[in-house]
């Protein structure tokens, strides 16, 4: 079960992340720019800023753990993460497709899909 100590370890972990706090709630950062949250609606739960399509994908493999959020946000990629029920291992790919995704857009390509799913390998010719 992945608490959100875990939540805040995974995302300082990612290189240039910083604490800080917004609406009353702990948030995640990067040159400035908000890639996830803690505690909203309540202590179980995270957000991750994902694109539209990322988020469609993850709510599509695990409904149980990836919703979006309300609103305008939620239509834009925002995406509630439910803290027990996520593993460690698929926060981290959400985390870093989000952080991935705030980055300025000289520093990085387009982002791309996300999926928890281990990729399959092709058979050897």
């Amino acid at each position: 079960m992945v608490t959100a100590d875990t939540f805040r370890r995974l995302a300082l972990a990612i290189p240039g992340a910083l604490e800080s706090e917004h609406m009353g709630h702990p948030d995640f950062r990067i040159a400035g720019r908000i890639f996830a949250t803690l505690h909203y609606p309540d202590d179980e739960w995270g957000m991750v800023k994902l694109t539209p399509e990322q988020q469609q994908s993850l709510v599509q493999e695990m409904p149980n753990v990836f919703s979006p959020c309300s609103g305008v946000w939620g239509q834009r990629g925002a995406t509630s993460v439910h803290l027990p029920s996520v593993t460690a291992k698929t926060l981290r790919v959400a985390l870093e497709a989000a952080w991935r995704n705030v980055l300025p857009p000289q520093t990085h390509p387009k982002p791309g899909p996300v999926s928890a799913k281990k990729p399959r390998r092709r058979p050897a010719a």
